[in-house]
């Protein structure tokens, strides 16, 4: 009888895979040794594997490249890194090694841009494509960074005044893009996205506040899907739609030469994750190229805004099973040394699945179990009422310990959970290993950052600052001002 968690690895899955595999009976990622890191850094840690941010960057231009290839597909391709994904500075850096272009959502992102510029990380002919709804700080970075020589930073118009504003701050002529409020999926709580201009305002929008405005010259279309590109007839529908739009626009447009396809490609969740990622890119550009000729304008140059793709798949987490409650005859729990909530924040917001593996005791026997978190919220664990599969981990046992493993998780958790702040109940967040290889091919580790400590949440919280910064001052001679004002 095969009761060994191998065995029921190899009876479920094809196994080993491309990343994942077993030497010496414990679990290699990218060929790197898990225990090992285990047993350098301690339990719980994230880390960050770099190279496979470049690798698959490099996957997608590839399958662009084949698309327009096979298709004759006359117009450039451009990748661009959606910076919300993650932000820290050894994901840019690796990012932009391969000549790629990136999209921002906030001020702050253009305070990045340009320290990476300040580090000649970025050049002046590196899209900056520029969402989001903007307030004023973000009107004023973006104007910044123009009017210091960055004529490809690109504000992507999301409402109806932003022309005005950013003509306001912008001291001489500029380049916009125009993003479509698309409808979303049927199942949402409502019809149409708060970001962006209807598809049926577009061209009126373009004819009132752009086409005779000599400041302001159209160059890209923005078309982003919440769910992500996915072969159903949603996206088609979307996509056709916005399709017939950049026709229509082109026509009266002559600067307009840019499509943002937005809405990201789905990333490995299970080892049975099956995606046929060239298909789908054969089919966006053969439909492009099919609705350009029947308009009879020409093929735009095709922008993509990848967050997910780009790094989720180079984070991890790895925690040690601290203990087992059995709750009932049925529900046995293994305590795990870390939070969910707080570590891999998607798993209870939006009852995301990530790879879930042991690092050791794969030969060991096997039991279903719960996985629960260590703050006392209910809703603190991840288990099969939440998820598609059950979860089968080797038996516990108090004198062997056992570490497991989630896989993919490094896009969002961080600046979801707060990285770095407060964490409910104030469970600490766990040390950040950094995985490169050198020269020669060999995988290095370094620390970037200790789990956080004691002293770190009191200074969040106010216990350790200065007393004049704790001092209160009256608001009297205020409320005397506004109860004259009244009268």
């Amino acid at each position: 009888m095969n009761t060994k968690y191998i065995d029921l690895i190899n009876q479920t899955f094809f196994f080993p895979q491309e990343e994942f595999q077993l030497k010496e009976k414990t679990l290699k990622f990218h060929d790197i040794d898990l225990m090992r890191l285990v047993e350098l850094y301690g339990a719980p840690l994230k880390f960050s594997y770099l190279p496979k941010i470049s690798e698959n960057i490099n996957r997608a231009k590839d399958w662009f490249s084949a698309a327009m290839s096979k298709y004759n597909y006359k117009g450039k391709y451009n990748y661009c890194y959606c910076t919300k994904s993650s932000h820290f500075k050894h994901v840019l850096i690796e990012a932009l090694k391969n000549d790629i272009h990136l999209e921002t959502s906030s001020a702050f992102d253009i305070n990045i841009v340009e320290q990476l510029k300040s580090d000649n990380k970025i050049a002046n002919n590196t899209y900056i494509l520029c969402n989001g709804f903007k307030r004023a700080q973000y009107i004023s970075n973006i104007a910044r960074l123009i009017n210091n020589g960055h004529q490809n930073c690109l504000p992507i118009i999301d409402n109806y005044e932003e022309i005005a504003l950013l003509s306001e701050e912008i001291k001489g002529n500029y380049k916009v893009g125009i993003r479509i409020a698309s409808e979303e999926e049927p199942k949402f709580e409502f019809y149409t996205s708060r970001l962006g201009i209807g598809y049926k305002n577009i061209l009126p929008f373009y004819r009132k506040q752009i086409k005779e405005n000599k400041k302001v010259k159209l160059k890209l279309l923005h078309f982003f899907i919440n769910t992500g590109i996915k072969d159903n007839a949603y996206y088609w529908n979307e996509l056709l739609k916005c399709l017939e739009v950049y026709v229509n626009l082109k026509k009266e447009c002559k600067s307009l030469d840019s499509l943002n396809i937005g809405g990201g490609f789905p990333i490995k969740n299970s080892l049975a994750f099956d995606y046929d990622y060239q298909y789908m890119i054969d089919e966006i550009i053969n439909q492009i190229n099919i609705t350009c000729k029947a308009g009879g304008v020409p093929v735009p140059n095709i922008f993509t805004e990848f967050g997910s793709f780009t790094v989720g798949e180079s984070g991890g987490a790895i925690y040690e099973v601290l203990y087992q409650k059995q709750q009932n005859d049925r529900e046995k729990w293994n305590m795990i040394n870390s939070s969910f909530i707080t570590t891999l924040p998607d798993t209870w917001a939006i009852n995301k699945r990530f790879i879930l593996l042991p690092i050791n005791r794969w030969y060991d026997e096997y039991e279903r179990v719960l996985l629960g978190g260590l703050t006392c919220d209910s809703d603190d664990y991840y288990n099969s009422e939440q998820h598609a599969n059950a979860i089968y981990l080797p038996k516990y046992n108090k004198d062997k310990p056992l570490y497991i493993g989630f896989f993919n998780t490094g896009a969002y958790q961080e600046s979801i959970g707060g990285y770095g702040g407060l964490q409910h109940c104030l469970i600490p967040q766990p040390k950040h290993i950094l995985i490169d290889k050198d020269a020669d091919g060999t995988i290095v580790t370094k620390l970037f950052n200790e789990q956080q400590k004691p002293e770190d949440f009191l200074k969040i919280l106010g216990y350790n600052q200065n007393n004049n910064i704790n001092s209160f001052e009256a608001l009297a001679p205020l409320k005397q001002k506004i109860t004259n004002a009244n009268k």
